[in-house]
């Protein structure tokens, strides 16, 4: 890979991360209802997970989704399920009194979770694909997918962090409950409204 190409890489990277999609929405609701300290497994589970999926998908899955095109259809009824799900649980969230009180309401998401929702996760996937197709040399060797996805999850991770620490910062402006539910409701609006193209 020569700089260029890095350097290409490196920039849609940084507008795909930070844009608004699902993982980002999700970030910001757990910022305000968790703090940035609990939010940080949930972060990392985002950028490992895309570096994760994207060198399965660089292996040959990409193939697969090329064979089967009715996979794409399978994906997308689990992610408006599953997106619909999780915005029922931000719209239904009880914002904490205290960011480091324990609660049996609910909790943010893990490392693991996070991980596991890229692949039902439209925007991530499609990143992933464009990644593949525009910003990887042609017959890459495992050195290189291994870098580009080191790149990339790199540059997501502070993108991604952005809006936990924008909903942490929100936290502190709602000063009551009932201004937090607004919010929670806000969040799970736009996260149903993300799922627009899917549908589209």
């Amino acid at each position: 890979m020569n700089f260029d190409l890095i350097l290409a890489l490196a920039g849609y990277a940084f507008v795909s991360s930070v844009t608004p999609g699902p993982n980002n929405l999700m970030l910001l609701a757990s910022g305000m209802n968790f703090g940035f300290v609990r939010t940080v497994p949930h972060m990392l589970g985002i950028s490992v997970g895309f570096g994760t999926m994207f060198i399965i998908i660089a292996a040959g899955l990409s193939t697969v989704f090329e064979a089967f095109p009715q996979l794409y259809t399978v994906m997308k009824v689990l992610a408006v399920l599953y997106l619909s799900y999780l915005a029922w649980k931000i719209a239904t969230a009880a914002p904490l009194e205290n960011e480091n009180a324990p609660t049996t309401a609910s909790k943010p998401f893990s490392f693991i979770q996070a991980m596991a929702f890229q692949w039902v996760n439209p925007k991530a996937v499609a990143m992933a694909l464009t990644t593949l197709t525009v910003y990887t040399p042609q017959n890459p060797s495992w050195a290189i997918l291994v870098l580009v996805a080191f790149i990339f999850s790199s540059i997501n991770l502070p993108s991604v962090g952005v809006w936990t620490v924008i909903g942490q910062q929100v936290r502190r402006l709602l000063s009551n409950r009932r201004a937090q539910r607004i919010f929670n409701l806000t969040c799970a609006a736009l996260l149903m409204a993300s799922l627009y193209p899917i549908l589209t």
